[in-house]
């Protein structure tokens, strides 16, 4: 049976399978392993209260919502990423990882009974509409969110398109709530956006990572090179806001700037199910210096990316500490009967650090805004409900691991400015000049002198 590996942020809830069929046999299997009296007297208790829920609730019930119920809590219980996807939401996670589906175009998560959005997919109708990455989201048409699992907040924000739906938002910020209208797209993110900084610093945002992303990187690498010819001073990697998506494009993204070396391994319940993957050789940007622009909002595949690049001391990391998503969903097809999406292993750079719970701590800490003491943190992975606990026994000091030192001239660390000056506008996704990650970015870039090696030569 096919599987395949994804490590993103949203979550998917809901699914279907056979009492009679299932319960049965897992009885029979496990009294015969070792008479385990415990786990047969409780499947003997799930199939009383299915039997008493069934025959006595004050309406009557499907078969299949009870038990797609039942396996909403056993999945979705474990950790903040496992879930079950019945056939519907399986065949809409097989489009969106190919790089197109249908909705709003939001990664979206859980917070306090409201859906909270992790970040608007860029040139969707969402991002267009005005969302921005923290708002909550208590209404859908006017009827509360509170109650509603998220994925059926998330099958409420699909439909055709061209229809309409109405989110009422509270916003940081805002007094009152927000009421947005959005009219649903076929949703086909451009995965890789890029341009020419001035003519001499190339700049490529990836907003996702579907099967799309490595082939688009290549494209808008080439493409940058070409225009900048001898000009070029180095590429700027923009990871802001990126939830993560497929492995294995994590794994082709970070090769392409890598000549040899570890990208990232996994380890599992089990030491024999270890993987490792390894840098095939071969660097696209061939030596030029890359700065990686990571926040809050960049989680799993963007955060293996920015460790590995930053172990291995190819890239400057600059923003503020990414999200902290270190574990893998491996989606595990179930037949007609859709799919499970199970958490089964964490991820460690190629230095040896876990990333759950802790996140990429840049190698310079820049701000997008000015903080008050009223301004809350963006939630993180360690906020999450349930979540995955950061270390396992296999490597009890990996948080421990720092990546090796950074070698810039002397002074200038300093001359970046860790937050934007008082009067510094208003950042408008349009207008680059707002950016003040960005604009400390190019600064630092066109002071490199080149040929400037990132990494201190071993003594």
């Amino acid at each position: 049976m096919p599987i395949k590996a994804k490590i993103g942020t949203t979550a998917l809830v809901t699914g279907a399978f056979a009492v009679g069929i299932v319960i049965g046999p897992l009885v029979a299997a496990w009294a015969q392993e070792g008479g385990r009296a415990e786990t047969f007297r409780l499947l003997n208790l799930f199939g009383d209260v299915f039997e008493r829920v069934r025959a006595e609730y004050v309406e009557p019930v499907q078969d299949r919502d009870l038990i797609e119920n039942a396996i909403n809590g056993m999945l979705t219980g474990l950790d903040p990423h496992s879930a079950y996807l019945n056939p519907r939401n399986f065949r809409d996670m097989q489009v969106q990882t190919r790089g197109e589906f249908g909705g709003l175009g939001i990664e979206v998560t859980q917070e306090n009974g409201y859906i909270k959005v992790i970040s608007p997919i860029d040139e969707t109708p969402a991002a267009r509409a005005g969302i921005r990455p923290g708002d909550l989201i208590t209404h859908l048409n006017g009827t509360s969110t509170q109650g509603l699992t998220l994925q059926e907040a998330v099958e409420q924000m699909r439909g055709e398109r061209g229809t309409a739906i109405r989110l009422t938002v509270r916003r940081e910020g805002e007094q009152r709530p927000l009421e947005i209208s959005i009219t649903r797209d076929v949703i086909r993110p451009q995965v890789a956006r890029f341009r020419m900084e001035g003519n001499d610093v190339g700049y490529i945002r990836l907003s996702a990572f579907n099967e799309q992303t490595e082939t688009a990187l290549r494209r808008a690498v080439t493409t940058l090179r070409q225009q900048a010819g001898t000009n070029m001073r180095g590429l700027i990697l923009d990871l802001r806001n990126n939830p993560g998506g497929l492995l294995d494009q994590a794994v082709q993204v970070t090769d392409n700037f890598l000549e040899q070396g570890e990208i990232v391994s996994t380890r599992a319940r089990r030491q024999e199910d270890a993987q490792r993957w390894n840098a095939r050789g071969g660097d696209i940007a061939q030596g030029l210096p890359i700065i990686v622009l990571i926040n809050s909002g960049s989680a799993s595949a963007s955060e293996i990316v920015a460790g590995a690049l930053q172990d291995h001391r190819r890239a400057i990391v600059m923003g503020t500490r990414s999200f902290g998503k270190g574990s893998v969903q491996t989606v595990m097809p179930l037949g007609p009967n859709g799919a499970i999406r199970l958490t089964t292993a964490r991820y460690y750079t190629p230095s040896g650090r876990s990333i759950q719970n802790q996140g990429i701590s840049p190698d310079l800490e820049v701000r997008a805004t000015r903080e008050t003491p009223q301004e809350r943190p963006r939630e993180r992975e360690a906020d999450l409900r349930r979540t995955l606990r950061g270390d396992t026994a296999a490597a009890p000091q990996a948080t421990q691991v720092q990546p090796p030192p950074l070698n810039l001239p002397a002074g200038l660390a300093e001359r970046v400015q860790r937050m934007p000056p008082e009067g510094f506008p208003a950042l408008d996704a349009t207008r680059p000049e707002t950016d003040f990650q960005l604009q400390q970015a190019l600064m630092l870039m066109r002071a490199l002198p080149p040929g400037t090696p990132l990494r201190r030569a071993q003594r």
